[in-house]
């Protein structure tokens, strides 16, 4: 399965180009209150304004809003014709066809969209458990704690399922997950350990299959509470952690050390200086000259769920402990919360210490690093800075690679100064399956597609994962776990290439974009039905961004309502009150 993944990324943005012919010292750059000061009477929330129209058929904001306090990049999106959807930017995206073939913007038919969005704020049962789509397989049973189980889907368009019975089942444990798949109860399982990869090359019962490393782990802060508030604090922890060691002991070949944020082997992804070294000494230094000579407190917070960026989470989390004590005397208690939860409060920087978190690429581009994680409204890092929001969203217009370049070292750099989370690793990883499976993937991308795998000519599929899906209505998820259930059920307008990452047409034909790349055209492939019998056409795909844009639709419901992907990637049909 291994690729030049180097070209193929260059292919896609040549492609673009074509098509566009607790308490301490105030930081050098922040200002911390002092001691005495009394907190500010917090101002009394101003409800945003909901810019959107929808008809059925279009969904719009004002065009003069394109160049006002709106940030959303979708000024409308039109059904012209049963099969024809015209998308109107506010500006260009040379990203669009990555953007739209992610499976969070699958298709739902409106009137599911419709009958599933409850009445309390959230999605009804069968909403969050059971969606409807035109893939290859459509969901059969989900029994909480032990497994999902799919049903190849009669009314798909495509080439029918290998297997007619698909199950995903879930462990924490590497070795579980080995035991099972070396014992034959499974077919296949993700994340194989990292001391199990030779294990696995040497069974010839099994065989392994190794992801490039499209990721990144790093270790957040929320910069609204102390002593993270301080940009020193967060500049000496930088310094005070060895990268490398983490690498070297809980990491399998094929991963590296982080120099930036985004994967170096997306075009711009490494533009600018390299991240901090291991300097205790200064990193010492630096902490006792914003105040704190002798440390301080706090907590390390992650999920006890394995991912390809981090791969062992609780001996990560314990060294990263160990090295904190050692190297600047700061005393840090590890916190294991639900994935859920963890999810949504490191999402909504909420918590009040470091965590553990990470980000597999969902396209090849680094808009999708960087807009997504420091955008100006996201707040997950607590306050961010316009010293890279700025560039990066100048950059994310940008087709040709090497006009986007000074800004994005402009941004990289802004990050390392500004410190709002340290990029650790791009963590290798791979997947392993019974030697009789054909058509064996390991998507750079994590997002196999079990319809084209064939189990050795069994009926049923069993693939075992790492944790089980928080829901799966996607629309509103961003865990990995749940996103590949999805992509199993629901389609978008494009899809990603299989062990790819070339954007491929699925739901529609063909999306075509005028000279300036803020209008795309397209054509929806015809004769396609949902797994219910109800037939797709442009009317549910303007529905489904209603859903997820239009913040005033009584549609727009989801499962934590964070909507993050929605939200960061393309921006809410709203702009702040008044």
């Amino acid at each position: 399965m291994k690729r030049n993944l180097y070209a193929l990324l260059s292919l896609l943005m040549l492609a673009s180009l074509v098509l566009a012919a607790c308490g301490g010292g105030a930081a050098a750059t922040e200002e911390a209150p002092a001691a005495t000061e009394a907190p500010a009477a917090e101002e009394e929330a101003v409800p945003d304004i909901n810019l959107a129209t929808y008809d059925g058929t279009s969904l719009s904001v004002p065009a003069e809003e394109c160049n006002g306090d709106y940030i959303g990049e979708f000024q409308s999106i039109e059904a012209t014709d049963d099969h024809t959807v015209v998308f109107t930017l506010c500006r260009p995206d040379p990203a669009f066809l990555s953007k739209i073939a992610f499976s969070v913007y699958s298709i739902y038919p409106s009137e599911w969209i419709e009958s599933t969005a409850g009445g309390d704020g959230t999605r009804t049962s069968e909403g969050l458990e059971a969606p409807i789509g035109t893939g290859p397989y459509m969901i059969s049973e989900w029994n909480r704690g032990e497994s999902i189980t799919f049903k190849a889907n009669p009314n798909y368009w495509g080439d029918a399922p290998a297997a007619d019975t698909l199950v995903f089942r879930w462990s924490s444990e590497s070795a579980a997950r080995l035991l099972e798949l070396q014992s034959g109860t499974v077919d296949g399982i993700d994340n194989v350990g990292p001391d199990d990869f030779d294990v696995v090359r040497g069974d010839a019962n099994l065989s392994l299959n190794e992801r490039p490393a499209l990721n990144v782990f790093y270790i957040g802060f929320t910069n609204t509470f102390a002593p993270f508030d301080n940009q020193d604090v967060r500049q000496a922890v930088a310094k005070g952690i060895d990268r490398q060691r983490i690498v070297d002991n809980f990491y399998p070949a094929g991963s590296e050390v982080a120099s930036h944020f985004t994967p170096c082997s997306i075009p711009g992804g490494c533009e600018g200086d390299d991240w901090y070294d291991f300097d205790p000494v200064a990193a010492k230094e630096q902490l006792a000259a914003a105040g704190f000579p002798d440390g301080f407190s706090t907590k390390i917070y992650y999920r006890d769920v394995v991912r390809s960026y981090l791969p062992q989470v609780s001996n990560v989390a314990q060294d990263i402990q160990a090295q904190l004590k050692e190297n600047l005397n700061i005393d840090a208690e590890i916190v294991v919360m639900e994935s859920g939860a963890f999810i949504e409060e490191s999402t909504a920087g909420r918590l009040d210490g470091m965590y553990l978190l990470g980000w597999g690429a969902d396209y090849p581009h680094p808009t999708n690093f960087l807009d997504y994680h420091f955008g100006a409204a996201n707040p997950q890092f607590g306050n961010q800075s316009p010293t890279y929001y700025e560039p990066i969203a100048k950059a994310a217009q940008i087709a040709d690679p090497a006009e986007s370049a000074p800004l994005y070292a402009e941004a990289n750099n802004a990050l390392k100064e500004f410190v709002p989370m340290i990029p650790v690793a791009h963590g290798g990883s791979g997947t392993a399956y019974r030697a009789d499976v054909t058509g064996q993937q390991a998507s750079p991308l994590g997002n196999e597609l079990f319809s084209a795998m064939d189990p050795g000519g069994r009926d049923v599929f069993v693939w075992m994962q790492n944790a089980e899906p928080i829901s799966l209505f996607c629309a509103d998820e961003s865990d990995g776990e749940s996103l590949r259930a999805c992509e199993q059920v629901t389609e978008a307008l494009y899809s990603y290439e299989i062990n790819g990452t070339a954007a491929v047409p699925a739901l529609a034909e063909k999306c075509e974009p005028n000279a300036s790349l803020d209008v795309w055209t397209c054509t929806l492939r015809q004769g396609v039905t949902f797994s219910d019998g109800s037939a797709f056409d442009a009317s549910d795909v303007v529905a489904t961004f209603n859903m997820g844009l239009n913040t005033g639709s009584p549609t727009h419901v989801g499962n934590t309502n964070a909507w993050e992907y929605y939200d960061y990637l393309w921006g809410l049909m709203k702009k702040p009150g008044q």
